[in-house]
Order: C-alpha cells, then sequence, then structure tokens
C-alpha cells in the first residue's frame, strides 16, 4: 500500500495552492523587478489609480492590499520619493494621510501595463476561458468565509 505525501486532501489542496502561488509569483517578480517594483508597490499604484482624482486614507490603503504589508509606511516612503505618489495630510484632521497617484506614477504603470498582461497569458495562458472562470469561482468559493463582510475580494 502507498502511503500518501499529505496528511488530508485539504492539505495537498492547500500546498498545490502555495506552491503554485510560488511559481506563478516568480514570473511576476521578474517582470516587476524590471521597473524597480515590487509586486505590492505595483498593487498600491493599481489601486490609486482607481480611485483618481482622489486620494486614499493609508489605513484605508493597507485594508485594500491583496496581501497583508508589514510596513506600508517603508513601502509608500519610496514610493513617494520616486515620485510615483504624493502624501496629504488632512487639515481637519492631521492623524489621516491621504495618499494619490501621480503623473509619474500614472506613467510607470502605462509602461507595464502590456508586458503584465502578457506576463499573465505566460502564467495562466495555457488554461482555457472556462476553467479560468472555473478556478476563479473556485478560489473565491475557498477564500469567503476567511475574508470580512465588507471585502471586495468576496
Amino acid at each position: 500500500m502507498s502511503r500518501s505525501r499529505f496528511d488530508s486532501l485539504e492539505q495537498e489542496v492547500f500546498l498545490s495552492l502555495w506552491r503554485t502561488y510560488d511559481r506563478l509569483r516568480a514570473l511576476e517578480d521578474e517582470l516587476f523587478a524590471q521597473f524597480d517594483l515590487t509586486a505590492q508597490q505595483y498593487n498600491v499604484l493599481r489601486i490609486l489609480r482607481s480611485e483618481r482624482p482622489r486620494g486614499v486614507a493609508t489605513l484605508t490603503l493597507a485594508e485594500r492590499l491583496i496581501s497583508r504589508a508589514p510596513d506600508v509606511t517603508r513601502m509608500l516612503d519610496k514610493l513617494a520619493r520616486r515620485g510615483l505618489i504624493a502624501r496629504e495630510r488632512q487639515t481637519d484632521d492631521r492623524r489621516i494621510v491621504e495618499v494619490a497617484i501621480t503623473e509619474a506614477g500614472l506613467e510607470l504603470l502605462g509602461q507595464i501595463a502590456a508586458p503584465l498582461r502578457a506576463c499573465h497569458t505566460r502564467q495562466l495562458g495555457h488554461l482555457s476561458e472556462d476553467q479560468l472562470r472555473q478556478l476563479a469561482d473556485l478560489l473565491r468559493a475557498a477564500r469567503r468565509p476567511h475574508e470580512p463582510p465588507d471585502s471586495v475580494w468576496r
């Protein structure tokens, strides 16, 4: 009798998700490195672009990131030094700092757009549209009980 490498089907699926994430993320990290960005920094710029011309409060931005970032402030500092974002402290509540994307940030996203689409095709283009929809639905179902009720990812 052969012994399974996994303790349960759930463990096999979880480890498979982790391994898949690692393989797909490596391709994306390689792309972002060409633009001196991390995936998290790209995600910040993407979120800020979607809110343009409004800014986003730093805490709200941190909540909207795809994965938790341990030091959002440091990440924003790096983007600000490059002129990709601007920060402004609110006059009515000095504790709130709003972050907005700059023209330079928008230009960088424009430069990244086509290579990123090509990267996503390289990552998942071997799957049919039906398979991609099924995968998206299954991942959403697996994630749903672990998302906050107001999450955009539910």
